[in-house]
């Protein structure tokens, strides 16, 4: 949800251009000078600790991400437009991290399918049809929302998915769209917060429950967004004069002290407190606000041990593209030498030599045919370049380009190879991609969720649901996680099949009465991620086989009536004949 105001103490009065000009100051009360005291030294404590990381990501920047160079010191500057690539010479890295983000994507969040569903805790409560119903109503709003092109979701998620390769880690801001450039429009909004401007800190249980985020804006966006009245005295002058200059300025969400009481409906009744701090004017841009859930989702690729900040697939193989970046060069002079060699002569040789097509070099051989000119050997060209090949295979290799290269390779494979295929590259995968299921996309959904409640854009729940609180579960149907399921669906096919040339060659269907298939069926249907809505409910499926029974039943007798004609019509024979007493006759049913 949008920060809900907060009313700090009268005494503070926001300053006004005219004030300004006036000489008037803007007064600011004690306590909003010890809230920013306290988010100054908290934030002064993490860019002191991240100090080590911001080396390394900067030395990652330099060769596979070289836009994010000088990004990640407090206070760093560059130019707009500042030429940032003249360290890369190889780019071979940049490309494996392109296709890294790529791979992120397809196999968490692909655009064109349902990644994901909402289910309720109690299997109990997904019983009911309207508590699914519901469900699958809001999961289609939920992507209807995410999708929508002001929202800017692919976008922001790509560039969170090359910030998780280059450096380990990602930070997504979610919030209310600000529907006044888009008429009033309400839904979502996402920002991916860049690296050097995420510092953020953990719970006791490993949890990132506080960030401070620097960010710069010119006086002209500080006033867009909080207008004039909030505008700190040295920032007016800028204003006037319409600089360009960007200011600093801190967004502090941590949870919130000893003053939270769940039972109040004000900001205190929030569990995360947030605040805009002016690094310049020393002061809050805006009254204090809050969340109920935490509004940045930050994702982390692997951590080490006492590390609040996680290592990526460049930190892993830093050294190998180092190794590329330097072979590279060594390539490129042997690469120059072969095409346009350095020629050797001898001391009292051919003077001022004519390299153009076509001409003639006097003496440069000798009267008996031997060559008095000379290229100077280069190198064995081919072993750098197998060098080099070897570099980029592990670079490939951690950045799980490799894998994705399986079925290309092997385009033969029958169906059953495939699906072995795919549960391999799942097992893979899970352990390092499937992090970002529980610590990404889980409070990212949840904060989605959160803003569409705010902005009631969610139908009523159903009263099974209501009474189980709203619990729900975040359920991922992406392509990783049916990677991941798809060995049962699989392993009970190749069962079925195996199970079936049985009963042929033994001619007993018996053999199947093991398998529960009104059990099996849903499942293998939820693992394919087929919609809820196309499937029949139990009263429905009860409902066909009842009528399938009856015509059965109905069949049977029609078949029958001919035989029981027959029947009829010779007994009438027999007791015309006086052989046997008449039966009594009927139609048959």
């Amino acid at each position: 949800m949008t920060p809900m105001p907060n009313a700090l103490p009268s005494t503070r009065s926001y300053v006004t251009l005219e004030n300004a000009v006036a000489g008037i100051p803007r007064v600011i009360s004690e306590t909003e000078r010890e809230i920013v005291r306290d988010i100054l030294q908290e934030f002064g404590q993490y860019t002191q600790w991240r100090t080590q990381f911001a080396g390394q990501w900067e030395e990652a920047a330099q060769l596979i991400l070289p836009t994010s160079r000088n990004t990640f010191y407090y206070q760093n500057f560059s130019w707009p437009g500042q030429k940032k690539s003249q360290q890369q010479i190889d780019a071979s890295g940049m490309l494996a991290l392109h296709r890294f983000a790529a791979i992120c994507d397809s196999l968490l969040t692909p655009r064109n399918m349902t990644w994901h569903t909402l289910a309720a805790n109690d299997p109990y409560v997904m019983k009911d049809r309207a508590t699914r119903l519901w469900f699958e109503e809001v999961t289609r709003l939920l992507f209807k929302y995410r999708y929508t092109p002001m929202a800017n979701f692919s976008g922001q998620n790509n560039s969170n998915f090359q910030s998780l390769g280059a450096f380990g880690n990602a930070t997504m801001f979610i919030d209310a769209l600000d529907g006044s450039h888009y008429g009033g429009q309400l839904g979502l909004r996402y920002r991916s917060v860049p690296l050097g401007e995420t510092f953020f800190g953990e719970n006791h249980q490993g949890q990132v429950d506080r960030i401070i985020r620097w960010f710069r804006m010119t006086a002209y966006q500080a006033v867009q967004r909080w207008g004039i009245g909030a505008l700190p005295v040295p920032l007016l002058p800028a204003l006037q004069q319409h600089s360009q200059w960007m200011y600093n300025f801190l967004h502090c969400v941590r949870p919130r002290g000893s003053d939270y009481d769940p039972k109040r409906l004000d900001e205190k009744g929030l569990p995360f407190e947030s605040y805009y701090v002016s690094v310049e004017g020393l002061c809050l841009m805006q009254p204090g606000g809050g969340y109920r859930v935490f509004p940045y989702a930050v994702a982390r690729y692997d951590q080490t041990p006492l590390e609040v900040y996680g290592r990526g697939p460049a930190q892993m193989v830093l050294p190998a593209l180092k190794t590329l970046n330097a072979q590279k060069a060594t390539f490129l002079k042997q690469a120059h030498r072969s095409a346009d060699p350095v020629l050797l002569v001898a001391d009292d040789g051919v003077i001022g030599m004519d390299v153009r097509p076509g001409a003639i070099n006097k003496g440069g051989v000798s009267a008996d045919g031997r060559l008095l000119v000379q290229p100077l050997p280069t190198g064995n060209i081919q072993v750098n370049e197998k060098m080099m090949d070897m570099e980029r295979a592990i670079i490939n290799d951690t950045f799980l380009v490799t894998l994705f290269q399986i079925l290309t390779e092997t385009p033969q494979m029958t169906a059953t190879e495939v699906i072995e295929r795919v549960n391999e590259k799942g097992i893979l995968l899970a352990p390092t991609i499937g992090r970002q299921q529980s610590e990404y996309l889980g409070p990212m959904i949840d904060r989605e969720l959160d803003v569409l409640a705010a902005l009631r854009l969610l139908p009523p729940m159903p009263p099974r649901l209501q009474e189980a609180n709203g619990e729900y579960a975040v359920v991922y149907t992406s392509p990783l996680a049916r990677a991941q399921k798809a060995g049962e669906a699989s392993g009970f096919w190749r069962t079925i099949e195996g199970i079936r040339e049985l009963v042929n060659i033994t001619q007993d269907p018996a053999l199947l009465d093991r398998f529960d298939f009104d059990t099996a069926i849903p499942e293998i249907a939820e693992i394919q991620a087929v919609p809820e809505r196309w499937l029949n409910d139990d009263r429905a499926v009860a409902e066909k086989r009842k009528g399938r029974a009856q015509m059965a039943q109905r069949q049977e007798q029609i078949q029958a009536a001919p035989a029981q004609a027959a029947m009829m019509k010779a007994q009438a024979a027999q007791a015309k004949a006086g052989m046997v007493p008449p039966q009594p006759t009927g139609t048959p049913q």
